[in-house]
């Protein structure tokens, strides 16, 4: 070695200069090289932030992401460690624009000059809508974004558990809207982590614990405002499907008006806000009270409205009845006047009436044939006004043509 053999060559007198590698016999191992390289690389740069595009990116099964940061004239090799990887809301696509801070450095088992990424942030929103987007195709997959999942809210709640932060300013807004509006609700705070990385396991824990207690009438789950990534935990798959699955119905209430999270889209009500939430959760004592009392006078009114139409209708029947009844008496006054003088006309003393006389023997059998009288025979004549007893004489046949004016049969 050249070199070896100059620094041997300059050495002071009686000294012989022995440093790592410099020398067959001082030679260094390949991971003391690498290692060292590691060292000077990660001493000369600090962590810095670099913008180019992503290439070649694959996801290990170990949790590491590997990839490829580029511009127009260079390109260098990344990785993010999985422990860096859970933090990022989904990993990149090829072609994306990002930032990505790290450190320059060497990766001692095969000497590759490398950069570690530790946070990654893509052009806009890029890398929180596509995690946002795949979780919401998944959700929807499942059938729980459908609008007839969505469930009523008890109309007068007797407990309610506030599953957020007991340190935040949420469960106090909710506390003092819930009290204002009828102090008898009882409020039960499940606590829990509502950002960071402890947050998503946090609320499914809580939320599993209002199911197992089951003794809430419905949830309020939610936190108050913050930046994007303080409320991400709502959009967190795992907690946005414990709150689809539970069996009360949910109120979700994240961030501030414009802030819409996942949890809000399976939730059975969204509420703009915590203190929107106590409101639509709490019924207004005072506001019932008042509902009442003008349903009552509404019912008093259409109760006196309704007796007064039934006095009308009761008063028009009475009437048409009393129609009715004069016609059919009138009718059957009619009918029973023509049937008696029907009767009349067809009555045996009707005939006696108009000049004619029925002959019968003792026994009151009618004699009404010529052959029924023998001459010197007894029998009764009855006539209009009597009987009249008689002898038969000799009888003789009707005489052809009309009887004479004022004879009567005998």
């Amino acid at each position: 070695m050249p070199t070896s053999r100059r620094t041997a060559a300059h050495a002071p007198p009686g000294i012989v200069e022995s440093t790592p590698g410099s020398t067959p016999e001082a030679a260094i191992a390949v991971h003391t090289l690498t290692t060292a390289a590691k060292d000077l690389v990660e001493g000369a740069f600090p962590p810095l932030w670099v913008r180019g595009e992503v290439s070649n990116f694959t996801a290990h099964r170990n949790g590491h992401w590997y990839f490829t940061l580029r511009d127009a004239d260079a390109q260098v090799k990344c990785v993010i460690w999985s422990s860096a990887a859970r933090r990022l809301p989904a990993p990149p696509d090829d072609g994306m624009q990002v930032t990505a801070f790290g450190q320059m450095t060497v990766w001692p088992v095969r000497g590759d000059l490398q950069f570690s990424v530790r946070l990654l942030e893509a052009a806009g929103d890029g890398l929180w809508q596509k995690a946002l987007e795949e979780t919401r195709k998944r959700l929807e997959r499942d059938g729980l974004l459908d609008p007839s999942r969505k469930r009523p809210l008890p109309a007068f709640p007797r407990r309610i558990a506030v599953v957020t932060s007991p340190d935040g300013a949420a469960v106090h807004d909710i506390i003092t809207v819930a009290r204002a509006r009828d102090a008898a609700v009882e409020l039960v705070v499940v606590p829990a982590a509502v950002q960071g990385e402890s947050a998503p396991q946090s609320l499914v824990e809580a939320m599993a614990r209002v199911a197992r207690w089951g003794e809430a009438d419905l949830v309020i789950i939610g936190r108050g405002g913050g930046s994007r990534e303080d409320l991400w935990a709502f959009n967190d798959e795992r907690v946005v499907r414990a709150v689809a699955a539970c069996p009360l119905p949910v109120v979700s209430a994240v961030g501030h008006e414009t802030d819409i999270s996942l949890c809000d889209l399976v939730a059975d009500v969204r509420a703009a806000t915590p203190s929107a939430a106590a409101e639509l959760a709490v019924p207004s004592r005072r506001e019932t009270v008042a509902r009442v009392d003008a349903l009552t006078r509404r019912l008093v009114h259409a109760a006196r409205r309704r007796e007064a139409r039934a006095a009308f209708a009761v008063s028009q029947l009475r009437e048409r009845l009393r129609l009715a009844s004069h016609r059919l008496v009138e009718r059957r006054s009619s009918a029973l006047s023509a049937l008696a003088g029907r009767l009349d006309a067809l009555s045996p003393l009707a005939t006696l009436a108009r000049g004619y006389a029925v002959a019968r023997d003792d026994s009151g059998a009618t004699l009404s044939r010529r052959a029924q009288f023998t001459a010197g025979a007894a029998f009764d004549l009855w006539v209009q006004d009597g009987i009249v007893p008689a002898t038969a004489g000799v009888s003789r046949p009707l005489p052809v043509g009309p009887l004479p004016p004022g004879d009567a049969a005998s």
